[in-house]
């Protein structure tokens, strides 16, 4: 049987008690259990606004901030990770958001089996592990298939913002992302970073030592 090229990996990072707790505590709250079912997102969330999917939100430092900022778009992200889990819970909790909610499942089958064709206004893929050695690039998140995939469920109109700091992997996702017909680059090459994505931390720290950033926006033009 063919094993898909998977795009992560599970570290066993280390996991704090209040992260420990959050899951145990906020996810049956917050989080939505993976199925093998379409979600009606509408449903989730009570009400009917522009829904935003974010693949990958790392600590979910941005996504949090993000959601908090904009309490008329809901938002839905998915990640692997524990730790990340956790850590946003807490952040959905303390500042009361109403507006975002978990899938804690590999980011392809979610895709695939949870989310209807035109149910989504936007995605952000942020900072995507670069899986920088050549022979690993197979399994970067970024490829042809997953991108069809992701422009099937967005609405005409509705955009896909990727950023990263790794140049070739940029150029990767250029490559990509013009390649898929129903998509157009909202810019000649590379967007400027819209006011909704807010720098991080670590995104600071690259560059005050010069390394560039990447931000990608294409539009959804036709089916």
């Amino acid at each position: 049987m063919h094993q898909a090229i998977r795009s992560f990996v599970l570290r066993q990072g280390r996991l704090s008690n209040a992260q420990q707790r959050a899951c145990e505590t906020l996810l049956p709250r917050y989080g939505i259990p993976f199925s093998e079912h379409l979600l009606d997102l509408d449903q989730v969330f009570g009400r009917q606004a522009p829904k935003i999917l974010e693949i990958g939100f790392g600590m979910g430092e941005s996504t949090a901030a993000i959601a908090q900022a904009h309490p008329d778009i809901d938002y839905l992200g998915i990640e692997v990770h524990t730790p990340g889990v956790g850590s946003l819970l807490n952040r959905i909790d303390s500042l009361g958001l109403t507006n975002l909610r978990i899938i804690q499942h590999d980011a392809v089958a979610v895709i695939q089996h949870m989310l209807a064709v035109e149910s989504l206004s936007g995605i952000h893929i942020f900072f995507p592990d670069p899986w920088p050695k050549a022979r690993h690039h197979k399994r970067r998140l970024i490829q042809p298939a997953l991108i069809a995939s992701l422009c099937q469920r967005l609405k005409t109109g509705g955009y896909l913002h990727a950023a990263t700091d790794w140049e070739d992997y940029a150029i990767q996702i250029l490559q990509v992302l013009s390649q898929e017909s129903g998509l157009t680059n909202t810019a000649a090459d590379y967007a400027s970073r819209p006011d909704y994505r807010p720098l991080t931390k670590f995104e600071q720290r690259g560059l005050k030592l010069g390394h560039g950033v990447w931000d990608l926006i294409f539009r959804k033009t036709s089916d």
